[in-house]
């Protein structure tokens, strides 16, 4: 659907060269020295390099998938989230790609359809996961694009935003619990860490348009941030369960993964760990470059609750 620059095929590629392509996804410094305020050419450059330069050329079709033990296939085929995470990603990949076409500026239309390439990549992977341990897949429904390009990009990019948030913590909890295999936690981890990246290069797209907007439409564009969060806010607490599947809504796959993986969680610990995932996954890209700070802030809120609840009740 969207091509990138992919590199011939895991299997030609060495140990040395996997590590290498792994290493340069996950640490890079903008080459040129200086400020870097939202707004500004040096910014802008900045952060429409960013997935480009961080790119890491896997090939779907090559993927290890590991032979699993019959527990670890159970656990994991009757996880309910394949369906609604193709359907994400099918979602993520055509709208970021509709709103590439209503921008302007080359260098950030090409980063923009780079990301809904990765997108359409993430549901590749996604249905070969499906298909090597034959979990079985509902048809995928017709999906519309909504009539406002820009509130589909805010709506993927916020809604990306809480997902990685969350799965940062989950999929960290599920490795040290053993619910995934080790050999499963490293075939599907570069997946994990290039969410960060698409959730890194939107807040700092935020940042910039927001300080390239005519103050006349500035207040506008805040009415709709907060419109789109209340929309995500009220899917995701299950007010709207008939609203999946229909034009412009997004399938709540962080819900439906952390209810399947309860047994294995406690939400104090599950905050800490997705801070302290935040943390790590940001830490070596270019501190000029803005953070997610929304999802961060509620979850320190959250768990600083929680922990005064404990000393309060005792549990």
């Amino acid at each position: 659907m969207y091509d990138l620059p992919l590199v011939p095929t895991e299997a030609m590629a060495s140990e040395a060269e996997v590590a290498t392509a792994d290493r340069n996804a996950r640490f890079w410094e903008f080459p040129e020295a200086g400020p870097a305020a939202p707004g500004s050419d040096a910014h802008y450059r900045m952060f429409t390099t960013l997935l480009g330069a961080t790119y890491n050329p896997y090939k779907p079709a090559v993927l290890n998938w590991p032979v699993l033990e019959p527990d670890a296939l159970n656990r994991i085929t009757s996880l309910p989230i394949w369906d609604i995470a193709v359907q994400t990603e099918n979602k993520a990949a055509a709208r970021v790609a509709f709103y590439a076409q209503t921008v302007p500026h080359p260098d950030l239309r090409d980063a923009l359809l780079h990301m809904a390439g990765e997108e359409a990549r993430h549901r590749e992977v996604l249905s070969r996961l499906v298909a090597a341990y034959d979990i079985p897949m509902k048809p995928e429904s017709y999906y519309a694009l909504p009539n406002d390009a820009e509130w589909g990009w805010l709506v993927t990019g916020f809604s990306e935003c809480i997902d990685s948030f969350f799965a940062y913590g989950l999929f960290e909890m599920a490795k040290r619990s053993g619910y995934f295999p080790e050999t499963l936690v490293e075939t599907f981890e570069p997946v994990v860490q290039e969410e960060g990246r698409h959730i890194l290069f939107f807040a700092n797209w935020l940042a910039w348009h927001r300080a390239k907007l005519s103050w006349w439409k500035r207040p506008w564009f805040e009415l709709k941030i907060w419109a789109v969060w209340g929309f995500l806010i009220w899917e995701r607490i299950g007010l709207a369960k008939s609203v999946d599947g229909l034009e412009g809504a997004d399938a709540n796959f962080t819900m439906n993964g952390s209810s399947a993986l309860s047994e294995e969680m406690d939400l104090k610990q599950l905050l800490a760990i997705c801070l302290e995932e935040d943390k790590r996954r940001m830490a070596g890209y270019d501190s000029r470059l803005k953070r997610p700070t929304t999802v961060p802030f509620l979850g320190r809120i959250g768990l600083t609750a929680l922990r005064l609840k404990t000393r309060i009740t005792g549990f």
